[in-house]
């Protein structure tokens, strides 16, 4: 039998044009955008269909944009195809943890909305007074990088720590921008490939700290459940049981990095044979490919999509 996992996409997988066509198609997506709209007072819907690129990539908006499109494309799979199991577990990478919490019945999706605009506002701010940078190293081990980072820290006082374990051989950077520009020369002379990314947001590093303040206020006044479904967090690589658990995850997840290398591979130790990727892009499938040669997987964001599941 194969046993699914359902994984959520985080930011950077935006693009102008996500969900449109399952909106014109299924019924449920057009809800789903519709009630985003209502909550935000502002056209999400138009943003996500139509653009411009720069708006849509500013991270208060594409964190409840991400999150909309997933959540989209999750209600019409579920109302298109009930011939499907339920997963067995659910997960996403940073951001696309708020969508996993909705999928488990953890996070109602309008709290969802809510809580992805607060978090994207208090990144933005903390990304304004402090700006940082961020870059992906390819071609060393873990704790090659973590060392990296160490060293850079010392050498320069700055901020730099991983941010995101994401596959063997590809983990991300985060800090400030004498500190990460410090790792990325040691990480030259280690033999790595180094890729700077283009933002000045230096997410789940220190420099996120006001922002976790911040952010804190919103996480705690936001009713959450026990999850229906296993939900693997960013941080531990395991389930989050209690609403206390998810709350402490969601505000310390700013400032720590996204184990996702370790949250698959806990997953298929779980029994999972198949990952779904639900939201736009493919960039978490291909991780999964990365970490669990033989996994079978499959994405959801197009209306082909629902059908050849």
């Amino acid at each position: 039998m194969t046993h699914s996992a359902y994984i959520f996409p985080g930011q950077g997988s935006q693009i102008v044009g996500m969900g449109k066509a399952l909106s014109e198609a299924y019924r449920p997506a057009r809800l789903t955008f519709a009630e985003a709209d209502d909550i935000l007072g502002f056209p999400l819907s138009q943003l996500c269909f139509d653009g411009p690129t720069d708006t849509l990539t500013d991270t208060r908006n594409a964190q409840p944009a991400i999150l909309t499109a997933s959540i989209a494309a999750l209600r019409v799979l579920q109302s298109e195809r009930p011939d499907l199991l339920p997963p067995s577990c659910v997960a996403g990478h940073s951001l696309g943890e708020y969508s996993a919490l909705v999928a488990s019945q953890a996070l109602t999706f309008a709290d969802g909305v809510r809580l992805t605009r607060a978090r994207g506002e208090a990144m933005a701010q903390a990304g304004e007074s402090t700006p940082g940078s961020m870059a992906a190293i390819l071609r060393l081990e873990d704790a090659q990088v973590a060392a990296l980072c160490a060293q850079a820290a010392a050498e320069t006082g700055d901020v730099v720590q991983v941010a995101n374990y994401n596959a063997p051989g590809q983990v991300v950077i985060s800090g400030g921008l004498a500190g990460v520009a410090a790792a990325i020369e040691l990480a030259k002379a280690a033999g790595a490939r180094p890729r700077p990314l283009a933002v000045s947001i230096a997410s789940h590093s220190a420099l996120m700290a006001p922002a976790a303040r911040a952010f804190a206020e919103h996480v705690q006044a936001t009713p959450f459940t026990p999850p229906a479904v296993p939900i693997i967090g960013n941080l531990g690589a395991c389930p989050l049981g209690t609403p206390a658990d998810i709350q402490a995850e969601l505000i310390a997840q700013l400032t720590s990095p996204v184990r996702w290398t370790d949250s698959v591979r806990y997953m298929v130790a779980a029994g999972a044979t198949r990952f779904v990727e639900i939201g736009p892009g493919s960039v978490l499938t291909g991780l999964v490919k990365r970490i669990q040669p033989d996994a079978a997987t499959a994405n959801v964001a197009e209306p082909a999509d629902i059908a050849s599941l």
